[in-house]
């Protein structure tokens, strides 16, 4: 059966190449849903941040108080580039999917803007439902997709084009769905939108000039409903910014 392990390691060796740019990015760095995520399991001893990238949930559980955090990435230099930013976290390299930690060790777990690279979300889910100890939380934030058939093609076309090692962007009933089923009680869930500056998104991976034109033709050739459903703002010189959906959930086990 395939695990996805071949698309993990692809995942783990694109992120080892981009984990300064991830350090500097803007969306990743701060941001009304990262002090939700926080303020979420504020009251926790203990917290695992899952697929921490460069280490910003991380770092803002330990500077919001949590005495032990762990920052797990399956990208050796993602956790290396955390454990350097935020010295006060603990580094462990790992598979979400397939957590080397012990049942019921956590008070809080997190991963914010990362589960779209999850080959089998489920598995995901699981392993947070196993390692979270009883009444302990789960922070969750996403980029979503939207219900409507052709707009979700649109946007994870586009998501591939731009990063290969995008696997999905789910919707909102597919999560709420997994937690529910794992035995984790959704307490709170909003969807937000976040802007992205369309230079920027693309400057955070290494996107070859062939990739860049098939990017800037998918958004050109884009369902006349995109234009609105993603809030995008075309110029003379091509796309400058679009909207993404984001969903923020609250869990606890």
């Amino acid at each position: 059966m395939d695990d996805g392990t071949e698309q993990k390691r692809s995942t783990a060796a694109l992120f080892d190449e981009q984990a300064t740019a991830y350090l500097d990015s803007r969306v990743h760095r701060a941001g009304d849903d990262l002090d939700q995520l926080v303020e979420w399991v504020g009251a926790a001893d203990r917290a695992l941040d899952i697929a921490t990238g460069a280490g910003h949930t991380a770092g803002a559980l330990a500077a919001g108080g949590i005495s032990q955090v762990v920052a797990a990435d399956a990208a050796p230099t993602m956790v290396a580039t955390a454990t350097q930013a935020f010295p006060s976290v603990t580094g462990v390299i790992c598979d979400a999917e397939r957590l080397p930690f012990t049942t019921n060790s956590f008070d809080a777990v997190t991963c914010r803007i990362a589960a779209h690279h999850f080959p089998e979300p489920t598995d995901f889910v699981a392993e947070v439902a196993r390692v979270l100890k009883p009444g302990g939380t789960l922070a969750f934030e996403d980029n979503v997709a939207p219900d409507d058939e052709e707009l979700d093609d649109f946007l994870n076309r586009v998501e591939r084009i731009r990063d290969p090692t995008h696997v999905r962007s789910h919707r909102v009933g597919d999560w709420l769905r997994w937690f529910e089923a794992a035995g984790l009680t959704v307490e709170a869930s909003r969807v937000v939108t976040k802007t992205l500056d369309y230079d920027e998104w693309v400057a955070n991976v290494d996107l070859s000039a062939e990739r860049r034109e098939r990017l800037e033709a998918a958004f050109a050739d884009r369902p006349p409903e995109a234009t609105e459903a993603f809030e995008i703002t075309d110029t003379d010189d091509g796309i400058e910014s679009f909207a993404n959906l984001k969903l923020l959930v609250r869990a606890t086990r």
